[in-house]
């Protein structure tokens, strides 16, 4: 039997330095195709001047003014574990959440990052290496890219991160999930760039508010694949480098797509068309 939808939806973004999202507009469109009265607001921490701390504030504050559920991003994606009532299995697995459902008086966390970067893996860079992957970046966002790029065949995940230890307990908590101990901290990164297949940027390096690249360009070679999850702007200087040495790309619109299809899903409890909400992300960035 299926859910009935509600009647209107009130839900919104909490993170730093979001005033590009695009996720209100693609949350808003695909409701109003629906029919369905939908608001998204920003919650932006750098404009209203407060950090991570505030979290349990604002979730307390969204609860009582009726949100259906809130969308997290950088630099709460973990931070925010410790006050919410339960996890899916995915979101416990990866530990971290993008998305909190407000239900019958709980805050379920989700995590749509992983099957969104998986979808836009599977879409755009079919049939590519997977023996040697670098990974830069294991915060929230590099959690579930990691988990993802491991559900998709990577035999070898090498993560560098600017915290060491950070970078460690990922590869611990993957190990733990995925046979073969297959995710590792790097600690040569030319090196590890010389023999990798391919290149995952996870962190907001490459964002227009945070120019520049993750790894040096030297360090690329035409014979890597290289995925962003940045969107804003689509064209960050790494895929620049690299499609100019002709590599396979992946940018970071489809990831911020079909995460924002799933988080749609979870928080109106309507069927959201991905083809729609991709055409329309498309349209916004065109």
């Amino acid at each position: 039997m299926s859910t009935p939808k509600p009647q209107s939806v009130l839900a919104g973004l909490i993170g730093a330095g979001i005033q590009a999202s695009r996720t209100p507009a693609l949350h808003e469109r695909e409701g109003q195709a629906h029919g369905l009265p939908y608001v998204y607001q920003l919650i932006d921490l750098d404009v209203l001047q407060l950090d991570s701390t505030a979290l349990p504030d604002l979730l307390s504050a969204a609860e009582r003014m009726g949100f259906s559920g809130l969308n997290i991003t950088y630099p709460c994606k973990q931070a925010i574990l410790p006050w919410l009532d339960s996890l899916s299995d995915e979101a416990r697995g990866i530990g971290a959440v993008n998305t909190v459902v407000f239900k019958e008086g709980k805050r379920i966390g989700h995590n749509t990052d992983c099957s969104g970067f998986a979808e836009g893996f599977r879409r755009g860079l079919t049939g590519v290496a997977v023996q040697n992957v670098v990974q830069i970046g294991a915060g929230g966002a590099g959690s579930a890219v990691a988990y993802a790029l491991l559900s998709e065949g990577v035999q070898q995940l090498t993560i560098f991160d600017v915290d060491s230890e950070r970078a460690q307990g990922l590869a611990d908590n993957l190990n733990q999930h995925f046979s073969g101990a297959r995710a590792r901290v790097g600690t040569d990164l030319e090196s590890s760039m010389a023999k990798a297949d391919g290149l995952v940027n996870t962190t907001p390096m490459g964002m227009a508010k945070l120019p520049g690249m993750p790894v040096p360009a030297a360090y690329l070679h035409s014979g890597l694949w290289v995925a962003e999850i940045v969107y804003f702007p689509l064209q960050t200087e790494l895929l620049r480098h690299a499609r100019a040495l002709g590599c396979r790309t992946l940018d970071g619109g489809n990831m911020a797509v079909f995460q924002a299809v799933k988080a749609f899903e979870l928080i109106s409890g309507a069927s959201a068309d991905p083809s729609r909400m991709l055409a329309h992300f498309q349209e916004m960035n065109g």
